[in-house]
């Protein structure tokens, strides 16, 4: 009887369980192992000081292509720059427009709020370490 009550208990949870529509393994972007620190007191880096001012780094060893941080307010995110729904090619490298990013090859824009967009695959996060107010570490 005790096996009945506990399978009533735990079926909402189970059943409240869905999937999800967006895939992290993604098949066009390869896991690079890499670290930068982002000093925000340089100025290229100083409108990551103010939420939605979001930056595309491109430097050798980080990410794919580069990446893509943002300050949303309550934090900060990073994205790889390279279209996450597209071979790696030269079409392939992520425009920014506001607070979305677009990819070039298929006209497909991405919240830099959350990584979501249309396509099947969203854009690859990076980890993110507030170190100061003014150093941040971007990792994967």
């Amino acid at each position: 009887m005790k096996k009945y009550i506990l399978l009533l208990l735990l079926l909402p949870f189970l059943s409240g369980c869905s999937d999800d529509d967006k895939n992290n393994n993604n098949p066009y972007l390869p896991d690079y192992n890499f670290s930068m620190e982002i000093n925000m007191e340089l100025p290229s880096y100083a409108q990551l000081m103010f939420p939605s001012n979001p930056v595309r780094i491109f430097q050798a060893g980080v990410g794919i292509n580069g990446i893509i941080v943002m300050n949303t307010g309550s934090g900060f995110n990073a994205f790889e720059v390279s279209c996450p729904n597209q071979p790696l090619g030269s079409c392939s490298v992520l425009t920014l427009n506001g607070v979305n990013a677009v990819c070039p090859c298929d006209d497909m824009e991405y919240s830099l709020f959350t990584g979501l967009g249309p396509s099947q695959y969203s854009l690859k996060p990076y980890r993110v370490r507030v170190i100061s107010p003014t150093l941040i570490e971007v990792y994967n």
